[in-house]
């Protein structure tokens, strides 16, 4: 057998393992799904008209407010279902597994894919949940078109993809499952600092270069100008920039971690 086709068999492998192991203990992405739902519903029904009155010049309509917020709660359940990422490897780490599978004559590279590849599966698929949570309260993309959601999924599982390996590295480097989930929290703080709920040019002064000059808020506007139709401008390619460049030292930091010898 080649070694690019046993790389493939056993990250499938390692892919089905993560999936199992999610489908079994769901409590952990059920968890981190509830933030981002729990903030869509408190931001569209209670500060829902207010917000739209702020964006809006005055006028006060839900629906319009819904409409900027949801881009930004699809990047916040992404960046929280990647939490888990982290957890789930420093559980492997700490619970013998690893030292397991390096005895192994298995590709050595398979364990992290099949952990990358299972998180980014359940990202997109946390994601089409709090979609549906979305357009169940009112949330429509009428004027999108079917290139334009393509690319949207797409840009959803670039940013997943980045993610991810970025969360791995946190899980490798954490002692315990614990501390892999307060490592990676801010994969779940930068969404709430950047354009997911307000323009960065409604914030304060001294706040806007710190939402502008982040990996979220150009993924924001990219995601909400291809569902919406809004400007894109510089922001698409910013966004593939910064995912890209995310996911090779997310995958440069994780493998050289992983293939360490233990101590």
């Amino acid at each position: 057998m080649s070694s690019l086709s046993l790389a493939l068999r056993d990250s499938s492998t390692m892919l089905r393992r993560n999936l199992l192991h999610a489908r079994r203990y769901p409590s952990l992405t059920l968890n981190l799904l509830l933030t981002p739902v729990m903030l869509l519903l408190l931001f569209a029904y209670i500060f829902g008209d207010t917000m739209s009155a702020g964006i809006g010049g005055g006028d006060a309509d839900r629906s319009e407010y819904l409409a900027y917020l949801v881009p930004g709660i699809l990047m916040l359940t992404i960046g929280g279902t990647t939490i888990g990422s982290a957890v789930s490897v420093a559980m492997d780490m700490n619970e013998g597994i690893i030292a397991r599978f390096r005895t192994l004559a298995i590709h050595r590279g398979s364990v992290l894919i099949g952990h990358v590849l299972g998180s980014v599966l359940q990202c997109v698929a946390s994601a089409v949940l709090v979609g549906a949570v979305a357009v169940a309260i009112g949330f429509r993309t009428t004027d999108a078109s079917v290139q334009e959601w393509i690319l949207a999924v797409g840009l959803l599982t670039l940013v997943s993809l980045a993610l991810t390996w970025i969360a791995v590295g946190m899980g490798l480097v954490s002692p315990n499952a614990e501390a892999a989930g307060n490592n990676a929290m801010p994969l779940m703080i930068l969404p709430l600092l950047s354009s997911a709920f307000v323009p960065v040019d409604a914030m304060p002064d001294w706040f806007q270069p710190i939402a502008e000059y982040q990996p979220f808020t150009p993924a924001i506007e990219t995601l909400r100008g291809l569902l919406l139709g809004t400007e894109i401008g510089h922001n698409g390619w910013l966004a593939v920039v910064w995912c890209l460049g995310l996911a090779v030292l997310g995958y440069l930091w994780s493998t050289s971690l992983f293939h360490r010898d233990p101590k």
